[in-house]
């Protein structure tokens, strides 16, 4: 095991149910060319809506295990999906909705975080630090957190139960939904909360700069959150989230991914994805 692998290990979610945990919504692992849904795109631009709509469904087509992918490009207007409803583990990748329901929690009352939550944030989303995301989802609660996921409209979202963060179930419609929020005024996030949260996802520890930010171009910018778990049924969760803004483009992507052999592979899956994406907006 490498350093840079060890490092990644130790943000997938607190989990220890192992196979006991139903898992709903899911497709059991197959290879992405057994009856996989179609890859759909719209656009502003026709021509790059049937470019991206190709190269995504090439770089999945050799690629084994499930995987779901969200693009919303604002510039263009282009969205592509796949597999937008199904479920999965959200591992790591909850934790921007950990912190977007703090921050949007202590909006409502209007103060500001405390020294204690800020280094707690901060541990959570640029290393993936998971016994600060346990504090902060357990000072949160369920009825706080849900509250969040209801204005944000993340209906989809089904927080885990007796503290298992990790195993919140999410879908690419409900993680491009936030995405969305926290890179454009709305009135669900205040723009200080928004700018928060993009702050710490631009500083990603970079051993965690993997996922949708491969192959962006030079002068891209890029904030980042990646989530990995192994379990006994559908191998290794591979997620990664991302938002991204220069070259013409403001762009928000999702990639979720399980059925993998291992978590390398899941990651290669999700580059292949983002690096196909990223040079056809470039090019648009």
């Amino acid at each position: 095991m490498t350093h840079r692998t060890a490092r990644r290990r130790r943000g997938p979610a607190a989990v220890a149910l192992g196979a006991a945990v139903l898992v709903t919504g899911v497709a059991a692992a197959a290879p992405a060319t057994a009856a996989t849904p179609t890859v759909s795109c719209t656009s502003s631009k026709p021509a790059l809506a049937l470019k991206l709509k190709k190269d995504i469904t090439a770089a999945l087509a050799s690629r084994r295990g499930t995987v779901a992918v969200g693009l919303y490009d604002r510039t263009t207007d282009t969205t592509c999906t796949l597999r937008a409803s199904t479920a999965y583990d959200s591992a790591s990748v909850v934790k921007v909705t950990v912190l977007s329901a703090l921050l949007w929690d202590a909006q409502r009352t209007g103060r500001a975080l405390t020294a204690r939550e800020k280094s707690l944030a901060t541990a959570m989303i640029t290393k993936s630090d998971n016994a600060s995301t346990t504090t902060l989802w357990r000072q949160l609660g369920m009825t706080k957190i849900k509250n969040f996921l209801t204005a944000a409209k993340m209906t989809q979202t089904k927080p885990g139960a007796n503290g298992y963060w990790g195993l919140t179930q999410i879908t690419v419609t409900d993680e491009q939904k936030l995405l969305k929020l926290l890179t454009a005024r709305n009135a669900v996030l205040t723009d200080p909360s928004r700018a928060y949260v993009n702050t710490l996802m631009g500083q990603v520890v970079a051993a965690q700069r993997w996922g949708t930010p491969y192959g962006r171009p030079a002068g891209v910018s890029w904030h980042v959150k990646n989530g990995w778990l192994s379990r006994a049924t559908l191998g290794w969760r591979v997620h990664s989230v991302g938002t991204f803004k220069g070259g013409g483009h403001d762009y928000v992507m999702t990639v979720l991914t399980h059925g993998n052999s291992t978590m390398d592979y899941g990651i290669a899956t999700i580059q292949g994805v983002a690096k196909v994406i990223h040079k056809d907006l470039a090019a648009s």
